[in-house]
C-alpha cells in the first residue's frame, strides 16, 4: 500500500533521480559532495530494489530496509564487502528515505543490522577541567583569534563538532537560548541531518555565556567563518592556532571537548560518574541507557551505542 502523493513522492518517476532531487532539495542546493556521497549509494538501493520488483519509494517500508541490511550482512559476511560500506549503504538508505518522504519514520540501524564498528573510550577526555579550556580560550583571544576561541568553547559547552559550532549562527541561537533554554543545531551536520532532523541542545548558564561571547565573535556575518575564508581554510586555522595552545593548558584534540560534555552529561543525567571516569558502570541499567540515548542524541548520532566512544563502555 503506497503512502500518499506521487510516484517517489512527487520527485521524479525512477527511484535514484527521485533520491538525487529530494536530497538537492534537503541541503539547499549545497553540499555538492555530500549530496553526490548519498547520492551514489542511494542508487545502490534503488537497483537491488528494482531486482526485488520495487520501483516506487512509496513501497520501501522498514522491512524492505531490513531485508537489504540482510543482503548487506551476507556480503560482509562474504569478505566482499567492508563493514563500514555496508553500513554506509543503509546510513544513505536512511537519510534519502527521509529527505524523499520529508520525515523521519522510515529508518532501521546499520550497526543493529550489519555489524558494530563502535570504539569504547578507556582513557579519560583531555578537556573535563573548564577553567583550563576557558584559559586556553582567553589565550587564542589575546592573540586575535575570537571566532577560533568560540569554536573551542562551543565544542565543550555544547558539545558540538568543530564544523557544526563553525557554522552556527550564534546570534540566532543566542537568541532561542534566551527564549527557550535549548538550542537546535541544524547546520554542519553529519551527512546532513540537520537539513531535517530536529536536535535540541541543552544551554546551561555557562554556554549561555559563550552564546554571547560566540555572537559578539560572528559580528555581521552569518556564522563564525569569515567571509574572506572556505571552510577549509577555517578549520585549518582554527586546528593550526589550538595545537599552539592546548599543551600548555593540558588539552587535547577538539573531538575531546565533546567527549568531556557528554561524560559531563553523563553525571547530570544520571548522578554517578562516566564509566571512562569511574572504571566501569556504576549507574543502574535503565538509567545508564536511558542517559545514553539522551547524549547521542545531542551529539548528533543516531545510534545509543555510539555514546561508548564519549563516555566508556556499559560493563
Amino acid at each position: 500500500m503506497k503512502v500518499g502523493g506521487h510516484r517517489n513522492f512527487g520527485w521524479g518517476r525512477k527511484m535514484a533521480w527521485a533520491g538525487r532531487q529530494a536530497l538537492n532539495h534537503a541541503y539547499g542546493g549545497g553540499h555538492y559532495a555530500t549530496v553526490a556521497a548519498h547520492a551514489s549509494r542511494w542508487g545502490e538501493f534503488a537497483r537491488w530494489a528494482k531486482e526485488q520488483g520495487i520501483r516506487d519509494a512509496r513501497d520501501v517500508t522498514r522491512e524492505v530496509l531490513e531485508r537489504y541490511g540482510q543482503h548487506l550482512a551476507q556480503k560482509v559476511e562474504m569478505g566482499v564487502m567492508k563493514t563500514s560500506y555496508a553500513q554506509n549503504l543503509l546510513s544513505s538508505a536512511n537519510v534519502t528515505l527521509s529527505a524523499l518522504r520529508q520525515d523521519d519514520r522510515v529508518r532501521v540501524s546499520p550497526r543493529e543490522l550489519v555489524g558494530q564498528r563502535t570504539t569504547v573510550r578507556t582513557d579519560p577526555p583531555k578537556g573535563l577541567d573548564r577553567d583550563a579550556v576557558a584559559r586556553a580560550a582567553d589565550a587564542l583571544r589575546e592573540r586575535g583569534h575570537e571566532r577560533a576561541a568560540a569554536v573551542i568553547e562551543l565544542a565543550r559547552d555544547l558539545g558540538l563538532r568543530m564544523r557544526e559550532a563553525s557554522m552556527l549562527d550564534a546570534k540566532s541561537a543566542l537568541r532561542q537560548a534566551e527564549r527557550t533554554g535549548r538550542v537546535d543545531i541544524r547546520e554542519g551536520t553529519k551527512g546532513g541531518r540537520g537539513a531535517f532532523v530536529e536536535r535540541l541542545v541543552p544551554v546551561s548558564d555557562r554556554a549561555m555565556e559563550t552564546l554571547r561571547r560566540a555572537a559578539e565573535a560572528q559580528g555581521e556575518a552569518r556564522n563564525l567563518i569569515p567571509t574572506d575564508n572556505s571552510w577549509k581554510e577555517f578549520r585549518n586555522h582554527v586546528h593550526g592556532v589550538w595545537r599552539e595552545v592546548r599543551d600548555e593548558y593540558g588539552l587535547g584534540k577538539i573531538h575531546d571537548l565533546r567527549a568531556a560534555y557528554a561524560c559531563e552529561r553523563y553525571e547530570e543525567l544520571t548522578g554517578h560518574k562516566a564509566p571512562v571516569l569511574a572504571g566501569g558502570r556504576t549507574a543502574s541499567d535503565e538509567d545508564d541507557k536511558a542517559a545514553r540515548k539522551q547524549i547521542s542524541y545531542e551529539l548528533g548520532h543516531g545510534r545509543m551505542d555510539v555514546a561508548s566512544e564519549y563516555i566508556g563502555g556499559r560493563r
